[in-house]
């Protein structure tokens, strides 16, 4: 029976441990600026969780919680990544109820994540979890895009 560990990565190597999860999802991040960028992210309010099995880390999301008029306190789900090597293992559903736990637990009225347009194997996957398309969410570059 496989150990199975959720919480949020607070150290800088735990931080540093959820960068080839989160590169598979990310693959513009630079390992040597991970930490950091969390580290800044973090003085916004920004959380970093991971989904450890036997002290591999298997999935991996990034949230914060804001408030908004329109649908009140809100847990946002910046990033949900599982490794893709161990996908359909169930990580990413235990990952997304953990969260769902977090959202209840900080009082939130709604739990949201924007999902690219490209990613049909995510919105599957969110769909079976029971979430909805609510939006459209628009952009607008205001620079061009860095090059790795």
């Amino acid at each position: 029976m496989s150990s199975i560990h959720l919480a949020r990565a607070e150290s800088d190597a735990d931080i540093l441990r959820c960068f080839p999860v989160m590169a598979q999802l990310r693959p513009h991040l630079m390992e040597a600026e991970f930490v950091p960028r969390v580290r800044r992210m973090q003085q916004e309010g920004f959380h970093l969780a991971r989904l450890e099995e036997d002290g591999a880390v298997r999935a991996v999301a990034g949230y914060r919680f804001h408030e908004k008029l329109f649908s009140g306190r809100t847990l946002y789900v910046d990033d949900l990544v599982s490794d893709a090597t161990r996908r359909s293992r169930g990580h990413g559903a235990r990952l997304l109820g953990w969260l769902l736990d977090q959202a209840k637990a900080h009082d939130c009225d709604l739990l949201e994540l924007d999902s690219g347009v490209q990613r049909f194997e995510a919105h599957r996957f969110y769909f079976r979890e029971r979430m909805k398309i609510s939006a459209y969410h628009f952009t607008r570059p205001l620079r061009a895009p860095a090059t790795p």
